[in-house]
């Protein structure tokens, strides 16, 4: 294992073992385990292992990992509210959806829409503000709008614009 391979062994680890509430937190725990990372990298290891962040009654909150302690939230530690608010519109072209959502939020949201694990919807791509969504051979726009309310139980009618 390399240097990276071991530091981000050590991250999940720490996360998954301890409640941890900052970079700087997760920083003093590392140096102790023997691994001297920068905030941005520290920063940048936080994101390739798609942490997110859970309530927490002591600390406020604390990182969490994919899957991790999801009573109420979803797999990237925001709610279910938070993640309808962010979701901007949702179009479809041809057979695929196209769901904006506010600048940064496309990961949570396509998280959220794959732990769902829904028959309709095959999987997702993310970038920064847009998803891609690749339903199942069969299934109708209809279909995926039920399955999309299903999990964002918010949406409102007005956010799915038809296509031409």
């Amino acid at each position: 294992m390399d240097t990276k391979s071991q530091r981000l062994f050590a991250i999940k680890k720490l996360i998954q073992t301890e409640k941890i509430s900052s970079q700087d937190e997760l920083l003093q725990k590392l140096q102790k385990e023997g691994f001297d990372p920068t905030q941005a990298t520290i920063s940048r290891d936080l994101k390739a292992l798609q942490v997110g962040r859970i309530a927490d009654p002591e600390k406020g909150s604390i990182f969490s990992l994919p899957g991790q302690n999801q009573s109420l939230q979803d797999a990237s530690g925001l709610d279910q509210s938070l993640l309808t608010s962010a979701i901007q519109a949702i179009h479809f072209a041809n057979q695929f959806g196209i769901v904006k959502t506010l600048p940064g939020y496309a990961n949570s949201v396509a998280i959220a829409i794959d732990k769902a694990g829904r028959y309709e919807i095959v999987g997702t791509i993310a970038g920064d503000d847009t998803i891609l969504l690749i339903p199942a051979e069969g299934s109708e726009r209809k279909e995926i709008k039920k399955a999309l309310r299903t999990i964002f139980p918010a949406l409102k009618d007005n956010m799915f614009f038809p296509s031409h």
